[in-house]
């Protein structure tokens, strides 16, 4: 009993941890959070697209419940990256992506947001007339909106987002709320857990 209980404790604990860190359920932003929120993702990025992201995100958090969500990015890459003159990353803009993603992948997973998806476009099926060409998709878990607007914080800077626009020639995001879903985090990371265990009491 005290072998099991010296290998059940910690996993335990360790899935309390990411229990609590995994969250999505909390609070609505105050309205003084939400203006210092963005007050200071303005001061972190004054450009063009920086003014952009400030309306798009205040729009994002009018409808904040506290609660986890996710967005889903639909994008469309331009036939070569579009960097400012002096710069020397090559028009790859599929490499200029993975530089992106790169630079936030830490920003996000530091908030509690976690990238569920990435699907290359494979082909069409139906397609109203004008649809959209999308490259492909992409859907990322945020904790709430609250952790989105760290998040947006912390990796709305020019050296970061000078990837992402040298690459995307369009794209549309907007949250969803999952009604039927399959990817159940907490119960795969509890499976995990539950297999380490029962392999430390068998070799131990």
């Amino acid at each position: 009993m005290t072998h099991l209980l010296a290998i059940t404790t910690p996993l335990l604990l360790l899935y309390l941890a990411f229990w609590f860190w995994w969250g999505g359920k909390g609070k609505p932003m105050t309205q003084q959070e939400i203006d210092e929120g963005l007050a200071a993702l303005q001061a972190s990025d004054t450009s063009e697209h920086g003014r952009e992201a400030v309306q798009q995100v205040r729009e994002l958090l009018a409808s904040d419940d506290g609660e986890e969500f996710i967005m889903l990015n639909l994008v469309r890459h331009r036939p070569k990256a579009l960097y400012p003159p002096g710069l020397d990353y090559g028009d790859d803009p599929r490499a200029a992506d993975r530089r992106y993603g790169k630079s936030i992948f830490w920003d996000l997973l530091r908030n509690g947001n976690f990238m569920l998806l990435i699907a290359r476009r494979s082909g069409n099926f139906i397609a109203p007339p004008g649809a959209e060409s999308w490259h492909y998709i992409a859907m990322v878990r945020y904790r709430s909106r609250r952790d989105f607007l760290r998040f947006a914080q912390q990796s709305s800077r020019a050296d970061k987002f000078i990837h992402k626009w040298a690459a995307i020639e369009k794209t549309h995001i907007f949250p969803v709320k999952p009604l039927v879903s399959l990817i159940m985090v907490r119960t795969l990371v509890a499976l995990v857990l539950t297999v380490v265990g029962g392999l430390l009491y068998a070799v131990t």
